[in-house]
C-alpha cells in the first residue's frame, strides 16, 4: 500500500498520502533517537539522577558525575554498594545478608559561592565511606551509602527528600536515617524541615547554628552557643585586656554567621564591649550582596582601638582573606598578641599553611578556634583511644583518594564519620533487640525501619552518671539526653580550643583547653 502510494507523483497526493509520509519520518526519528540514547548509555547523571543547572540531582548508590577530585571516592562507593547488593541477592559464599540503606544528602560540586568547598566535600565524603565500611565488617544488617546530591546551593533539596521518602518505605531494603546536610542555611533549613514531616531520622555531622532545629533532626557537632561556652571557659584562664572587637558577616542569607553573630554578643558583648566595637563585612558564601572580603575597615578601626581580642563571626572561607590584610598594617602597635578568636568543625588547612603562618606572625596575631576536634589527637606519640584508632586504620586506606593536605585538620572526616556511625549503631541496637540478640531461630530476621531508628535515637543514652548507650565515636564519647533536651544537640561532646600557632610545649603536647558540652544546663556534670 505505501509502495503504491510512493509511486504516484507528488502532485497527486492528497492528505492520506503526507500523513503517512509524516508519519513514518516521526518513527523513524524516534527510533534514530532511541538507538543513540542505548548506545551512549544512562548520561552523566546515571539512571536515578537528573540534570538541574550541570548539577546532578537526585538519590542513587551507583556512580555518576560530580566534581572530578570526587570521581574516586564516588566510585568506592558505589563499588561498595554493590557488593552489599550482592551479599544480600546472591552471595558467593554464606548466607544472604541483609540490608538498610543511608543517605549522604550534601553536594557534590562547588564553586566560589558554595558554602561547601570541594575540600570539604571530598573529605566529608571519606568520613563516611570509612565508617561504612567499618560498619560492613560485623554482624548483622549491612549498609549502602547512597548519595543523595541537592545542588552546589543546597537548593534542589525537594527531588531529593521526596525520592527519600520513597525509599523509606521499602520494606527489603529500608532507607532507615540521612546524613550530610553541611550548611546553615535557609535551605538546609527548609530540608531538615521536609525530612520531619516525613518522619526521617537526620544527623547533621557539621551543623553549628544553634537556631537549626527539627523533631527528628539530631546533630553530632557543638553549636555556636557550646562553642562560645568552650571560648568563656578560655578568655576566663586568659582575659587579656578587654579590649575586644566583634567582626560579622553580614550576608542576610547566612544562618550560621548571623546565629554566631547573636552568640558572641550574647556572651562576650558587655565584659568586651562589642556593642562599641564591632563592623562587618560580606562573605562568599552566596551571591546576594555586596562585594566580598573587603577587610579595609574592619583592620583600620581593630588598629584605632588597640583591640586585643577579636571575635570573628564568618565562614573559615574568608578568614585567610582577613588575615593577609592584618598582616598589611603590621602589630600597629600593640604590645600584645591579637587573639582572632572563631569556631568550626576544625582547623581548616588553609588556615594553617606556612604562608598563611607567617601573615599571622607579620600581624602579631594567633587564631583561637573552639573545635570539635584537635590536632594533637592524631598527631601526638600516644597511641590514639580505642575509636578514633579504628577510624583511623580505615581512614589511612583512602589516602590513595588524594585527600589533600591536613586530610582530618577541618574535621569533616571525623565528623562525618561518626554522623553515620550514630545511625548505624541505632540500627544495630534495633535489630538485637528485635531478634534477640541474633539467637532468634527464624530464617527471616525483623529489619529496622525509620521509625524504629529514630526511637532508639530518641531514648537517652546518658542518665546520671552512666553513658551506657552514648556513642564512642572518633570525635570523642558522646550522647543525648532525650525528648525536650537540649534539642537533639550532642551532650558531653569534647570541645578543644586550639591555638595556631601553637605555643611551645614539650613534646608533641596538645595546646588546647577542653570543655564538653553542657547536659540540660551548664552545671550539669558528664560521666567520666
Amino acid at each position: 500500500m505505501l509502495l503504491r502510494l510512493f509511486r504516484r507523483h507528488p502532485r497527486e497526493w492528497g492528505p492520506v498520502e503526507w500523513l503517512a509520509v509524516f508519519g513514518l519520518g516521526a518513527l523513524a526519528a524516534a527510533a534514530i533517537a532511541v538507538v543513540v540514547s542505548m548506545a551512549r548509555g544512562p548520561g552523566r547523571c546515571g539512571d536515578d539522577l537528573r540534570d538541574f543547572d550541570g548539577d546532578c540531582v537526585g538519590v542513587t548508590a551507583d556512580a555518576f558525575e560530580a566534581d572530578p577530585g570526587l570521581k574516586s571516592l564516588i566510585q568506592a562507593v558505589a563499588d561498595e554498594n554493590a557488593r552489599v547488593r550482592q551479599n544480600a541477592e546472591s552471595p558467593s559464599s554464606g548466607p544472604k545478608i541483609p540490608y538498610v540503606r543511608i543517605a549522604l544528602m550534601m553536594p557534590f560540586t562547588a564553586d566560589e559561592h558554595s558554602a561547601m568547598t570541594t575540600d570539604m566535600i571530598r573529605r566529608g565524603l571519606a568520613g563516611a565511606l570509612a565508617a561504612q565500611r567499618q560498619a560492613n565488617r560485623f554482624g548483622g544488617p549491612h549498609y549502602q551509602l547512597l548519595l543523595a546530591p541537592d545542588g552546589r546551593n543546597l537548593d534542589q533539596w525537594e527531588p531529593v527528600v521526596a525520592r527519600l521518602a520513597e525509599l523509606a518505605t521499602d520494606k527489603r531494603a529500608p532507607l532507615v536515617g540521612v546524613t550530610g546536610i553541611p550548611s546553615s542555611t535557609p535551605e538546609t533549613r527548609s530540608a531538615i524541615a521536609a525530612l520531619s514531616e516525613h518522619k526521617i531520622p537526620t544527623v547533621g555531622p557539621v551543623i553549628t547554628a544553634a537556631n537549626m532545629n527539627a523533631p527528628y533532626f539530631f546533630k553530632t557537632s557543638a553549636n555556636n552557643d557550646q562553642f562560645a561556652r568552650a571560648l568563656a571557659h578560655y578568655l576566663t584562664e586568659r582575659p587579656g585586656k578587654k579590649r575586644g572587637f566583634l567582626v560579622w558577616d553580614n550576608r542576610d542569607g547566612d544562618v550560621y554567621s548571623k546565629n554566631l553573630r547573636s552568640v558572641f554578643e550574647r556572651h562576650f558583648g558587655e565584659e568586651y564591649g562589642l556593642d562599641r566595637r564591632n563592623t562587618n563585612f560580606t562573605g562568599t558564601s552566596g551571591t546576594d550582596q555586596g562585594i566580598p572580603q573587603r577587610f579595609t575597615d574592619p583592620v583600620r578601626k581593630i588598629c584605632n582601638e588597640q583591640s586585643d581580642t577579636v571575635f570573628f563571626a564568618g565562614r573559615d572561607q574568608d578568614l585567610p582573606a582577613f588575615i593577609e590584610r592584618l598582616a598589611q598594617e603590621g602589630d600597629c602597635g600593640r604590645t600584645t598578641k591579637l587573639r582572632i578568636l572563631k569556631v568550626g568543625i576544625g582547623l581548616e588547612p588553609t588556615l594553617t599553611t606556612e604562608a598563611l603562618t607567617q601573615r599571622l606572625d607579620d600581624a602579631g596575631a594567633t587564631i583561637v578556634d573552639a573545635s570539635c576536634v584537635d590536632p594533637a589527637w592524631w598527631k601526638g606519640k600516644n597511641k590514639p583511644e580505642k575509636a578514633l584508632g579504628r577510624f583511623l586504620d580505615q581512614f589511612n586506606q583512602l589516602k590513595k583518594h588524594k585527600l589533600g593536605d591536613k586530610p582530618l585538620d577541618d574535621g569533616y572526616a571525623v565528623m562525618y564519620h561518626d554522623a553515620f556511625a550514630l545511625l548505624a549503631n541505632a540500627v544495630d541496637r534495633t535489630f538485637s533487640e528485635f531478634n534477640d540478640g541474633g539467637r532468634q531461630a527464624s530464617k527471616t530476621p525483623r529489619i529496622p525501619m525509620k521509625a524504629d531508628v529514630y526511637n532508639t535515637l530518641n531514648y537517652p543514652s546518658i542518665s546520671g552518671g552512666t553513658c551506657d548507650s552514648c556513642l564512642i565515636g572518633a570525635g570523642g564519647t558522646y550522647g543525648f539526653e532525650g525528648p525536650g533536651k537540649n534539642d537533639q544537640w550532642a551532650v558531653c561532646k569534647p570541645v578543644p580550643v586550639v591555638e595556631h600557632p601553637p605555643p611551645s610545649r614539650p613534646g608533641n603536647q596538645s595546646s588546647s583547653t577542653l570543655y564538653r558540652t553542657y547536659r540540660n544546663g551548664p552545671a550539669a556534670a558528664c560521666p567520666s
